[in-house]
């Protein structure tokens, strides 16, 4: 693994600090490879959530050349907007199916479909698919905004009764989403998304959250050093007691 330039605990929580989005990739990923391999030697197979994103880039392109036991490994994913098919460039679904799922062939891959004709159905099959088992490792981001998933600051609940919901996105995020590239202008983004709750999120025994970049640097601020509070939600990651943060020195520059 490589060193990072600065780590430290906030909390129980360590924060790894790496000079450049390339290696705290290529960190990350021998962290999650790690963790899929002694759960899968420990139990047969490893149930993992991924994140998508401009800012997991890095990361997923390291990850997929780790030795990792993937015909063990059964994969889901936090979110997927509403109405967008699998064909759209910004869909999550296409997204980790060609940066990950179609390179590593899992053993079951879980799909969130936003386009299902039921949504609240869709839900709780969703729901009902994520409490077969227990969740080994949720890979995860920080948005802009101090999102986790699409659990933004308007929306956000740390005792959400519910795993999986229709969630409207606040501006912050669907602006965040137009600069990352992914649609031609803010009106195209949708205005609607399901996601993985908090508590659904927390429900994982290790998770590892990959937030590169400077226009993260707020988030991770107010995550790391504001109170624990859904007007930052990736601040309630300073409670779980296996989270692991990975920053470059942008990320962590207000630090």
């Amino acid at each position: 693994m490589k060193n990072p330039n600065d780590e430290f605990l906030c909390g129980s929580m360590p924060v790894k600090v790496f000079a450049d989005k390339e290696n705290l990739g290529s960190a990350a990923a021998d962290f999650v490879a790690d963790v899929i391999n002694k759960v899968i030697a420990l139990k047969g197979n490893a149930r993992v959530i991924f994140a998508t994103g401009a800012s997991q880039f890095e990361f997923l392109a390291a990850l997929c050349e780790k030795h990792i036991s993937w015909s063990a490994v059964h994969a889901f994913h936090l979110d997927e907007y509403v109405a967008l098919t699998d064909k759209h460039p910004a869909s999550f679904r296409r997204y980790l199916c060609e940066r990950l799922f179609d390179r590593v062939k899992p053993a079951q891959v879980h799909l969130l479909d936003g386009c299902a004709q039921d949504i609240e159905k869709e839900c709780e099959r969703y729901s009902q698919l994520l409490l077969e088992d227990e969740i080994d490792l949720a890979c995860i981001g920080i948005g802009e905004n101090g999102h986790i998933a699409f659990n933004d600051p308007p929306m956000a609940d740390f005792h959400d009764p519910k795993w999986v919901k229709i969630v409207e996105l606040d501006e912050a995020c669907r602006k965040q989403q137009l600069g990352e590239g992914w649609f031609p202008s803010l009106d195209d983004v949708p205005q609607k998304a399901l996601t993985l709750t908090a508590p659904a999120i927390l429900r994982a025994k290790v998770i590892s959250c990959v937030a590169p970049d400077k226009r993260k640097a707020q988030a991770v601020k107010d995550a790391l050093q504001g109170p624990v509070a859904t007007a930052c939600p990736a601040s309630i990651l300073r409670t779980h007691p296996q989270t692991v943060l990975w920053l470059d020195g942008p990320a962590a520059s207000l630090l």
